[in-house]
């Protein structure tokens, strides 16, 4: 018996080694990890482990979420922290991150010097207030963006998310879901070696380089930008991975809309910023009144054959932008003070959609609304762009005048719905020039005209104002203001992000886009509980605990006296 017990206590010993080799060995050539979180949080997307194991050389980060900083910073620095880490597992050496101060300096002057130098490289500061030590309010000055290098390049990475129209809580929060999208989304950009190309649309009245200028700019540091003049060549197009049309004011040709329509069947993606209605602001400011009237180019058959109808009426709405008035009396200095302008409605961002998540409003100006049409099963529509629910729509030819300032708008009036704005397609799309003699815009051309398109997507959106940054004359030429920047209001609407991600949509492959569709639940606490509560909370968190050590050594002694006494 002591032999069997022996070799079985042997046998045991043996398995339990080879079950420990066997782990070890397993653990060491094969990845793997548990993330318990409900939300995911600490899991990376399929496109961020493609982009990072492609890596085949070093990346350095630079962090600029150091040294004393709000709660809600430094939460946003921890969550900074874990991401990197993450990013070394699948990475290794080739990610290189560290984290810094800008403030640390305590000569005011070299502190300056910085906050400048990173402002003119790329980040942008924010205003925060935080106790001190003897617990007044200091007002600190904090850079939360990174730097990141590769080879002799550098681009900057601004890491929080500021709407005015959400708390401070919210859009820390918010910042933190898309930190995985704004890093992977940086090293993308910069680790590419072959870049896509885009084409602004000419020769229609499209706005020019100057009112894209600003947009231009943007969409330059990820793509090669052209400007494309379509009237002639069929295949002109064809070398381009999108096409943004930019608010023609002149008829297109059938031969355009050919070329236009032939790009699309072989896989082309299109951004239109067509506008039905055409309204001369240059007249209604210094006239005080202008018609809205009709801007037909010729592209409704085309748009309606791919699913969507622009039409020709203009969007009021409750939520709207502001412009200046004169409220001084005749004779008197000019005094100008904002008043709402039903004409520019204040579009939602919807949270459902990667383009338009965690974006703040859209400013647009006299939209038109698009009803979705035909009955194509292979094309599929979103809505993600629409006026609010206290909207209401005017037909045209209509007079506008800034009198109508002065008048109290009936909020019943204000009952019509949300009218979509902007619209994405996507599908298999039939050709407006199915069954129709197509030879005289392709002779000397060998050229393969297609009824019915490869799978491809488009977005429609039906103001041009929204992708229109304005122009200032000055002495020193001409300057171009930031897209979506309201000179009135002193704030920044979400136009320039809304386009960005649109064309990322349309030609992004990877699934980088989709990384902003995660969201990570706020779990905050109750402030007025707090602070009703807090005295309740401090004794239970304090006095309990004491309590009940002393009820357990009362007990233990207790014990221990009827143990050994008897």
């Amino acid at each position: 018996m002591k032999q069997n017990l022996k070799t079985q206590n042997l046998t045991q010993l043996i398995i339990a080694l080879i079950i420990i080799l066997f782990v070890n060995y397993i653990s060491s050539n094969k990845y793997f990890r548990l993330d318990l979180t409900t939300d995911k949080r600490y899991t990376l997307s399929k496109a961020t482990h493609e982009i990072l194991d492609s890596l085949n050389d070093a990346i350095y980060i630079e962090i600029y979420l150091d040294g004393e900083m709000p709660i809600g910073f430094q939460r946003m620095q921890k969550s900074v922290h874990e991401l990197m880490d993450e990013f070394r597992v699948i990475a290794g050496s080739n990610i290189q991150y560290q984290f810094v101060n800008p403030s640390k300096s305590n000569d005011e002057s070299k502190r300056n010097a910085i906050y400048q130098d990173l402002y003119e490289r790329g980040l942008n500061p924010t205003n925060v207030k935080d106790r001190d030590e003897e617990g007044g309010l200091a007002e600190k000055i904090l850079f939360p963006g990174a730097f990141i290098t590769y080879k002799d390049f550098e681009t900057p990475v601004n890491l929080l998310v500021n709407n005015p129209g959400l708390s401070a809580d919210v859009n820390l929060n918010n910042s933190i879901q898309s930190l995985e999208y704004e890093f992977v989304s940086a090293i993308s950009k910069i680790i590419a070696t072959k870049r896509k190309k885009i084409a602004f649309v000419e020769g229609q009245g499209e706005l020019d380089e100057f009112y894209t200028g600003d947009i231009t700019k943007s969409l330059n540091e990820y793509y090669d930008i052209d400007r494309v003049t379509i009237k002639e060549y069929p295949k002109i197009l064809d070398s381009y991975d999108a096409v943004i049309i930019a608010g023609p004011t002149k008829e297109y040709s059938e031969k355009s809309k050919f070329i236009v329509d032939q790009y699309i069947m072989n896989g082309g993606k299109v951004l239109w910023f067509v506008e039905s209605v055409n309204i001369s602001m240059d007249s209604l400011s210094t006239g005080g009144a202008t018609f809205a009237l009709m801007n037909d180019v010729n592209l409704g058959d085309q748009l309606f054959k791919y699913g969507v109808r622009i039409n020709p009426n203009i969007i009021q709405d409750y939520q709207c932008a502001v412009i200046p008035i004169n409220s001084a009396i005749s004779g008197a200095q000019p005094k100008f003070v904002p008043a709402p302008w039903l004409y520019f409605p204040l579009l939602n961002a919807p949270e459902n959609n990667p383009i338009t998540k965690n974006l703040n409003m859209i400013k647009s100006e006299f939209p038109s609304p698009i009803d979705i049409v035909g009955n194509n099963s292979d094309v599929k529509n979103k809505i993600i762009l629409s006026s609010s629910i206290n909207s209401k729509v005017l037909k045209v030819p209509l007079l506008v005048s800034l009198n109508q300032l002065s008048e109290t708008p009936e909020p019943n009036d204000f009952n019509q719905g949300n009218k979509p704005i902007a619209v994405i397609l996507e599908g298999q799309f039939e050709s407006v020039f199915k069954n129709r003699l197509t030879k005289e815009y392709t002779v000397g051309v060998d050229f393969n005209v297609k009824e019915k398109s490869e799978p491809t997507k488009m977005i429609v959106v039906s103001d041009v104002e929204i992708i229109k940054n304005e122009i200032k004359h000055r002495a020193d030429g001409l300057f171009i203001s930031p897209l979506g920047y309201d000179r009135y209001t002193k704030q920044t609407y979400g136009n320039k992000e809304f386009v960005m991600n649109a064309v990322h949509y349309l030609v992004d492959e990877s699934g980088i886009l989709d990384i902003r569709s995660r969201e990570f639940k706020l779990r905050t606490l109750n402030k007025s509980k707090i602070s009703e509560e807090k005295i309740k909370w401090k004794i239970i968190n304090t006095v309990l605990p004491i309590v009940f050590i002393l009820l357990f050594a009362i007990a233990m002694a207790y014990i221990r006296k009827r143990k050994y006494t008897m």
